[in-house]
């Protein structure tokens, strides 16, 4: 009978010749369910683990996005196209601890960060394919990547400066987060296969300008929330002043916008200080 059933399937297999494949797309579906399930997994399991579960969790989204993109993935590409999806995930994982501990927080908080790992997955996909031939849906894939950098860099510096650690560690913190944002953010502008000189040098500048904010502010007597957002602020300012530089667009007009916001935040920070 096991011989009979064998040689059944054998015939089967031989004459359907069916091949079970996933697309891309599909991929970055499974991974998005994979990755959601453990956000949600870090707020079940008890306090002391939950840090080394969001470092978990980055590092399977480092590794899931690579095996997703691993048929174009090469070069500064590793660096570039993997850095914000993993930052990502550990932006949210650590900002999902400082909210109140309820389901009514915990599923809306797992439903965003479902929706933007999987339109930024989207997004470096588009980018590993620009770079290697002209695509339609660079300039949305532009926009949706500076948006959700900006807000990886908001969640994980406020989770800095919430953790309330020693000066040093935060202006550490704060410089390696901004020059890791700089650099893939001011990479995609042009997709080269190679971090170019001019790349490497404005990021560090920008990085090491964050990182004296950083720590001119945490001796400033305002609440931390404002503190971030005023680097959050310089941090979306100064990104968009580099990009328009590399794009050879960098206008009197545009570095004026740029430059309002900044006094807009920074007075608004004057303000909300507690002089007394």
């Amino acid at each position: 009978m096991m011989l009979f059933f064998k040689k059944t399937l054998k015939r089967w297999y031989k004459r359907t010749n069916r091949k079970i494949t996933i697309s891309k797309r599909q991929q970055l579906v499974i991974i998005t369910l994979i990755l959601a399930a453990g956000m949600i997994l870090t707020q079940l399991v008890s306090s002391d683990y939950r840090y080394r579960l969001v470092v978990a969790l980055s590092l399977t989204t480092y590794i899931t996005t690579a095996f997703a993109l691993r048929e174009d993935l090469r070069g500064v590409e590793w660096i570039t196209l993997l850095t914000l999806p993993s930052l990502f995930t550990a932006a949210v994982g650590s900002f999902y601890f400082l909210l109140p501990v309820r389901w009514l927080t915990r599923l809306p908080v797992a439903l965003l960060y479902m929706i933007g790992i999987y339109a930024l997955l989207l997004t470096v996909n588009i980018y590993n394919i620009a770079a290697i031939r002209t695509i339609a849906l660079l300039r949305a894939a532009h926009s949706i990547g500076f948006l959700l950098t900006i807000l990886t860099y908001y969640f994980l510096v406020q989770t800095v400066f919430a953790a309330r650690i020693n000066i040093l560690v935060n202006i550490l913190f704060v410089g390696i987060i901004s020059f890791l944002l700089y650099i893939q953010l001011l990479w995609s502008v042009h997709l080269e296969p190679r971090l170019s000189h001019s790349i490497l040098v404005i990021s560090l500048a920008l990085s090491i300008v964050q990182a004296q904010l950083a720590w001119i502010l945490t001796l400033w007597p305002v609440n931390s929330t404002f503190v971030t957002l005023f680097l959050t602020t310089v941090f979306y300012s100064t990104a968009g002043l580099a990009q328009q530089y590399l794009q050879e667009r960098l206008y009197k007009k545009t570095v004026n916008e740029f430059a309002s916001v900044v006094v807009i935040i920074f007075l608004l920070l004057i303000i909300a200080t507690q002089w007394r």
